[in-house]
């Protein structure tokens, strides 16, 4: 989601820089940009298109027709999400996904993918191979049709995928299409078959190249720099940490599929293999926690699609551990698709393990009728992944996050009904303990209640009324607002006299608010800073967040630049991740950045973001009769300066915060901010060595 009134690209952990421009004037004429020779429009269309749509003249000679890959190199966002960072990550994982489907039908057991010094990417399975006879009414081989139309693949009938997540046929087509040149190796019938593309078209015919005793395809591609063009932002290469990410949970949900990853550029490699499955994703997500039992919960079956479909199964696969944190966390995915939104899957597991463990609790005489537990109870410091596999899934909207097939939430719902209360019968301990800890969220949950009740009939909570130490501004669209929240009083007073009073509103935060990571909803809402936060947002928090009611569409975090600031701009974080997620997904978070340093010589001054732009900007004045200042706070600045370098959008820095990987955003909260003193220890003695512009 692109910003404007963010200046300049920055990168950092868990955060992705937005570019910006000037903002617009509400009264600007911006006719004259619409029709700029030579330039389109959001449809992609040319300025003389658009000027002939006032015309009358609209004949079939109008009418274009867009043949084999055409739509897909002009429309690529259609196809692959856009043409920046995301969608030049995709096409790796369209390739990887084919690979995959090979696994899912049980013919492939390994996946290479390299990332090569020239950036190109090949991805190589052991599976079938992908055919090379010739596919009956188009006279060509069944792979180059599948590299060269669109809606083309083994995933549409008949007997070659029972289940897929490349359902469209349009994955490795796209890849084709969106490259300068692609190839593609095919090992099958005891031959090696090769073709080459370049732009989606191919160079010549398939041929026979060697002789072999294997199977499997491998297609090496690079993309078209005419489609990646480098931007401000963007940079047309690949990230090790992206790809690796997305590898190692496919083989996590694919138990016995070892892929192996290396890069070729820098000599990084990796090999993942887990044979226990999402078991070992639970364990792995639980690994800065404290659990209630030693091993997760595995829950397995293969049951038929319908009564009329018998030959046609649906793979259930559960994993589930509990621990002793406040937070559930539930990951879910049909046919290795992480359904974000959760879906059928999710409510029949829901729904399943609350009827169970209360039933379960009624029966070994441990919940009295009067205290019945609640599905919220029940699932407190649950930590699950559920994985489904559907042959004909259904997923609500193109972008696959919530998965709609009816049939699935009963066949869900019963398995884990059956299967986890015969576990609970025969693990009392692990069965009690699990009662043991929803009942502690039953009386937590009654104590949360009276706080609120409490808080809000003290008028904390009401947008009605705005907490006094928030500088509000005029502006009542939340979407041309944004609030400053700052670290301190000094800060604070400076950042009141420098702002917009227009559309920038300033909250001063005194101390560090409390660590919700550690502190359950009550004892949460009896601290000053937390109940102003949620006051000045105006949205409530939890299963109440209400995004209609958000009143500024920019919330910046602005602290200062020492170890106290970013502990501060943690624990915001934590805060907002756990209690107001939907902020991150709306891309609605930011963390302003100020300068490091004050250069100035004679009357001019310049400033520095880093040690090597204060280094450039000496070697260019010259050192000499230069009192380079270094900002420890933002305190330091009078309003004039922390305008002129943080707040004024035409020069600030911004970082927007975005949740690329929801598991690991997770595991790094409970990392730095859980109980667990060892792991954080660990991963603060591994990673001392990369922190940068450190202040004590």
């Amino acid at each position: 989601m692109s910003d404007p009134l963010l200046n300049e690209h920055a990168t950092a952990s868990a955060a992705v820089a937005v570019p910006s421009s000037d903002p617009v004037p509400a009264d600007a004429d911006v006719s004259a940009d619409l029709a700029s020779p030579g330039e389109g429009n959001d449809d992609g269309l040319s300025a003389e298109v658009m000027a002939g749509r006032t015309s009358a003249h609209y004949t079939a000679e109008d009418i274009k027709v867009l043949e084999g890959l055409e739509p897909v190199r002009l429309r690529p966002a259609m196809y692959i999400g856009d043409t920046f960072k995301k969608g030049y990550h995709h096409l790796v994982f369209e390739v990887v996904d084919n690979a995959i489907d090979e696994v899912l039908a049980g013919h492939a057991t390994k996946v290479d993918v390299i990332i090569h010094p020239d950036n190109s990417v090949s991805v190589a399975d052991d599976g079938r191979g992908i055919p090379v006879d010739i596919v009956p009414g188009t006279g060509r081989p069944a792979v180059e049709v599948v590299m060269t139309k669109l809606h083309a693949g083994g995933k549409f009938g008949g007997e070659g995928y029972k289940v897929s997540g490349g359902l469209h046929g349009v994955g490795v087509s796209c890849v084709n299409a969106l490259s300068d040149w692609l190839e593609v190796e095919v090992k099958r019938s005891g031959k090696i078959h090769q073709q080459r593309y370049e732009r989606g078209e191919p160079c010549g015919e398939l041929q026979i190249i060697g002789d072999t005793d294997q199977t499997g395809t491998r297609v090496h591609f690079h993309p078209d720099p005419e489609i990646f063009v480098p931007t401000d932002d963007f940079t047309p290469e690949y990230h090790y940490d992206i790809l690796s990410a997305r590898l190692r949970e496919l083989a996590f949900l694919n138990r016995g599929c070892r892929i192996d990853m290396r890069d070729e550029r820098t000599g990084k490699s990796h090999e993942f293999y887990f044979r226990g499955g999402i078991s070992e994703f639970v364990r792995e997500l639980n690994q800065t926690r404290e659990v209630l039992f030693p091993e997760p919960i595995s829950l397995r079956a293969e049951v038929p699609v319908t009564k009329e479909a018998r030959n046609s199964f649906i793979t259930i696969d559960i994993a589930l551990q509990y621990n002793d944190s406040y937070e559930e966390k539930i990951f879910t995915f049909a046919n290795n698709i992480n359904t974000i939104e959760g879906g059928t899957h999710l409510v029949g597991f829901n729904r399943a393990i609350a009827k169970t463990v209360g039933a379960y609790g009624k029966t070994k005489g441990l919940v009295k009728d009067t205290e019945p537990l609640t599905a919220e109870d029940v699932r407190e410091g649950l930590t699950a992944v559920i994985s489904v596999q559907h042959p004909w899934p259904q997923f609500e909207g193109q972008t696959k996050t919530k998965l709609g097939n009816s049939e699935v939430r009963g066949h869900v719902e019963g398995m884990v009904e059956n299967k986890l209360a015969a576990y609970l019968e025969e693990h009392p301990t692990e069965g009690e303990a699990i009662v043991r800890k929803a009942q502690l969220a039953q009386k937590a949950r009654e104590q949360a209640k009276r706080a609120r009740e409490l808080v809000r009939r003290k008028g904390a909570l009401e947008s009605l009324s705005l907490p006094g130490k928030l500088a509000d501004c005029s502006e009542r669209d939340p979407e041309k607002c944004e609030l400053y929240i700052v670290e301190g009083d000094s800060a604070g007073g400076s950042a009141k006299q420098g702002r917009d009073r227009h559309f920038q509103a300033i909250l001063p935060l005194k101390g560090k608010i409390l660590n919700v990571e550690k502190a359950r909803e009550d004892k949460a809402l009896g601290n000053d800073e937390i109940r102003t936060l949620i006051t000045a947002l105006g949205t409530s928090y939890g299963e109440n967040f209400d995004d209609k009611k958000l009143r500024y569409r920019r919330i910046i975090l602005m602290t200062d630049a020492d170890v106290d600031g970013s502990h501060i701009r943690t624990l915001l974080l934590t805060f907002m991740y756990r209690w107001m997620p939907r902020l991150l997904d709306l891309g609605c978070v930011y963390i302003a950045t100020p300068p490091l340093y004050r250069v100035s010589k004679g009357k001019k001054e310049w400033y520095a973001y880093s040690d090597a732009e204060r280094d450039r900007i000496l070697a260019e004045i010259g050192s000499e009769k230069s009192e380079i200042q270094r900002y420890k706070g933002l305190g330091e600045m009078n309003p004039e300066q922390l305008w002129e370098t943080t707040m004024d959008p035409a020069h600030r820095v911004m970082r927007q915060v975005t949740l690329e990987d929801a598991v690991e955003a997770d595991q790094i909260f409970s990392l730095l901010m859980g109980e667990k003193v060892g792991p954080r220890r660990d991963f603060i003695e591994n990673n001392a060595h990369k922190v940068e512009d450190l202040d004590v």
